[in-house]
Parts: structure tokens; sequence; C-alpha cells
């Protein structure tokens, strides 16, 4: 546990407090820290699942306003990360909270789809969540949530490019020590955005040769993953030679 900590835990922890004081102007009028109001939660998720040597990590891109907004676990949606990955810790609230958008951590009403797809896949193919992080691990690129004033969600790239630069490099900085941390044979980005990040990730990581690819986003907003995401991420794990068929 000792160099658990001082390692993957650490680097999340350099990860909030370099994201924490950062500014966003409009369209951004609200910013979620999930790494800090729900620490608890995303620290038991790597105590408990983030051990060196997984032969597979998988990238998300920033979390979901059901899912790791709620529950500080990527594609975190609150059942799965309560009952399969045993998972419920307290709560805290955002410092500055949209009133369409409440957290209310494990008492979220609420179902993340992508979560729900996600982690219902692996349920299904693995049965317990042991046996799928024996050879698997999952992170988000970014931590952050971004809103409108209407409450309408943000990702990375409706954000300034330049205010996302002190972002981005400290996601880079993040993304590279859990593939060192990992040493995984296949970095996987859940989409193309997450894919492109681990192919700049491995550029800074002399020596490092690991299988890269990408499977279908499990977004209810894509008209592919609403017809069958789990058949189809699958065989696309299967055609990488990540999954066995």
């Amino acid at each position: 546990m000792e160099a658990l900590m001082n390692s993957l835990l650490t680097s999340s922890q350099h990860l909030a407090d370099t994201l924490r004081h950062l500014e966003f102007s409009a369209p951004v009028a609200f910013t979620y820290h999930p790494l800090d109001y729900a620490w608890q939660a995303h620290a038991r998720y790597v105590e408990c699942y983030g051990k060196k040597s997984r032969r597979i990590l998988l990238l998300g891109m920033n979390p979901g306003p059901f899912g790791m907004a709620q529950t500080g676990v990527p594609f975190g949606e609150v059942s799965m990360v309560r009952d399969w990955l045993g998972i419920h810790e307290p709560i805290d609230k955002p410092a500055l909270e949209h009133p369409k958008r409440p957290i209310h951590g494990f008492a979220c009403q609420r179902s993340e789809v992508s979560g729900k797809r996600l982690w219902g896949l692996m349920k299904e193919r693995f049965v317990t969540s042991d046996a799928f992080f024996r050879d698997h691990f999952v992170l988000n690129y970014c931590p952050l949530v971004w809103m409108t004033e209407s409450g309408a969600n943000l990702t990375p790239d409706k954000i300034s490019a330049v205010e996302m630069q002190p972002v981005e490099h400290a996601c880079d900085v993040h993304l590279r020590e859990a593939i060192e941390w990992f040493a995984p044979e296949f970095l996987i980005g859940i989409g193309g955005f997450a894919e492109q990040r681990f192919i700049r990730a491995c550029k800074q990581l002399d020596g490092f040769k690991p299988k890269i690819g990408k499977i279908i986003h499990p977004s209810p907003a894509s008209p592919a993953a609403n017809r069958g995401w789990a058949e189809a991420a699958t065989r696309e794990m299967i055609a990488l030679g990540a999954w066995s068929p």
C-alpha cells in the first residue's frame, strides 16, 4: 500500500492540486472538481484496483454529470460503483454548484448511460470486479466537469485552447505517470479523443511501445453506440488482440 500511495494516488493528488485554481471564461460558467469533493471515493477506487502491472489500460475523456461527477470514479454510474465495484464513500459538494446539476453522490437517482454500458459489459464478461481489474484499469484523461450558465455539459474541445493548455499539460503528466505505473501491453481509448491522448503520451515515453487502439464510446449521443454498444466494443477489443474470442 505504501508504494501505491507514493505513486498513482500521489499522481492523482498532484493533478487535483494543479487544476484546482484554474479559471475559465465563457461559455464555461461552472467547473466541478470531483478529485476534490469526491476524493474519498476516488482514492478508494485507486487503492482497491490500481495495483501495478495491468495488461490493459482503458481511457475515457472527462466525467459525465451522473457518473464520475457524482462518484469520483471514471464512468462511475452510481449503482455499478456501489454494487459491483463495492465503493460507497461520503461525497461532498463542489465549491460552486449549479442548481440544475446538484451533486447527490451515491444518493443520485439519475443513471449515467455511458457508465452503465461500460461497467455492465465488464460485469457480464468478467462477472466479478476483481476478475476484471486483474488485467484492466479504467482512467479518465481529465477529471474536470464544465457547464454553461444553463447547466449544459461542455466537453474539453469546447473550452478555449489557451485556457486548456495548463489543463492538458497537467493531464498529460498524470497520464504518462499512469502508463509508467501500469506498464500495460494495450492502451485503449474509449473514443478517438482518448486514443489520441495515448498516442501523444507515448511519444514522450522513450523505449515503451504498447499497442494503441480505440473502441467506440458508449455515449447515448452516438447513434452507433445505441445500436448495440456492448457487442461492438467486444468485437473491437477482440480485433485489437486485447480480448480472446
